[in-house]
């Protein structure tokens, strides 16, 4: 019987890794579930759900973690809490491997198999474990709903005895996933939404969403996407002439949402502060990418910084925000790809080393970092 243990996560994390409804489907499928006590309270999970589901539930993290055959996480565990895993472990988790890296190398040499859930391969059969675009998409819905808060104005047009309340004006930079959801949820509170990629891909994904597409359309432009689906850094050239493009744009905007990153890298710096001093008093630009740096140049990650009366926010976690949503998404991410490695018939785990899905999210194997992307880093 494969055993799976689920801990607390550290301050500020809001989300678990499991919940009630992937625990039952974990134990029907031959596993025995151990569940920290209080692990899923800020998701508003109680221990009583979990045991009702067949969860035991562990008064400590080392008592969840005695014995268990794999650890699930949301974050980064701590080296205390693998090293409490027995010898040959499995970790599941948002690892941030480019990140600290002496500490993941930490992690590595307690011989624990790591497996970083944000380099699941962008491929069809995946689709359903992938945990960036769960939580993307609820980031960019909240950056939305955040963003019109704190512009303290309406979003949609009114029009009443007393006159006109004109639409809002937000411009969406980066359209992944969550700048996406956050072009379709503008649009669905009535704002008059603009949007800019250096993916060529993307003009019609935000045509199709009812949006203008705003970007210089050149050569450079119809090659700056990478066969993963990533943007490409582009050349000093083409951002002089995008940034004259948007410094004009934002001069009108009432809302932007920044969503720009490019793994591996700080975040590209879309928004100067030579832009932000052309926009309106009382514009609000909210910065998804401010965990990694920031895509504005005043972003100061996890406060809002007012900046001659232009509010900038640099959220932190801000899928955690709808922790209840963000922890079931997430936790079916991880339960469909376990199941990739959970024998049904014998119950034990038989996992595929060779599976395109297992050698692109492994991070670290038998004490040692194995992921190509993490030892080219190095220069190994």
């Amino acid at each position: 019987m494969v055993t799976i243990a689920v801990t607390s996560e550290g301050a500020g994390e809001t989300r678990v890794a499991a919940t009630p409804d992937t625990v039952k489907k974990l134990i029907a499928a031959g596993c025995a579930v151990k569940v920290q006590a209080g692990a899923g309270a800020h998701s508003r999970f109680a221990d009583a759900q979990y045991q009702a589901a067949g969860a035991t539930i562990a008064a400590t993290a080392a008592e969840a973690i005695a014995d268990a055959d794999i650890l699930l996480k949301v974050r980064r565990p701590s080296a205390t809490e693998v090293r409490g895993l027995k010898a040959g472990a499995l970790v599941a988790a948002i690892l941030a491997p480019y990140d600290d890296r002496a500490d993941l190398d930490g992690l590595a040499g307690t011989g624990a198999s790591l497996f970083a859930m944000e380099f699941m391969p962008r491929i069809t059969r995946a689709q359903s474990m992938d945990v960036l675009s769960s939580q993307a998409n609820l980031a960019g819905y909240k950056a939305v709903v955040d963003a019109a808060s704190m512009f303290e104005q309406a979003v949609p047009m009114m029009m009443t005895a007393a006159g006109t309340v004109p639409a809002a004006k937000m411009f969406i930079m980066g359209v992944g996933v969550a700048g996406l959801q956050a072009i379709a949820t503008a649009r669905r509170l009535g704002a008059i939404v603009s949007a800019t990629d250096v993916r060529p891909a993307t003009k019609e994904q935000v045509a199709s969403l009812g949006a203008k597409f705003i970007a210089v359309e050149d050569d450079e432009f119809k090659q700056a996407q990478t066969a993963a689906g990533y943007a490409k850094p582009m050349s000093a050239e083409y951002q002089k002439k995008q940034a004259e493009l948007v410094t004009a744009h934002l001069k009108i905007q009432d809302v932007v949402i920044t969503t720009a990153l490019i793994p591996g890298r700080p975040a590209p710096k879309l928004i100067t502060r030579a832009m932000v001093d052309g926009m309106k008093p009382g514009a609000v630009i909210m910065d998804l990418a401010a965990e990694r740096g920031g895509n504005c140049e005043l972003t100061e990650p996890g406060k809002i910084v007012d900046h001659n009366g232009v509010r900038i926010s640099g959220p932190l976690n801000l899928a955690g925000t709808v922790p209840v949503n963000a922890s079931s998404l997430y936790a079916r991410n991880l339960l469909t790809f376990l199941e990739t490695m959970i024998d049904k018939k014998d119950k034990v785990l038989k996992i595929n080393w060779d599976d395109e899905l297992i050698k692109g999210t492994l991070v670290a194997k038998d004490g040692k970092i194995v992921h190509p992307n993490l030892m080219a880093k190095e220069g190994m």
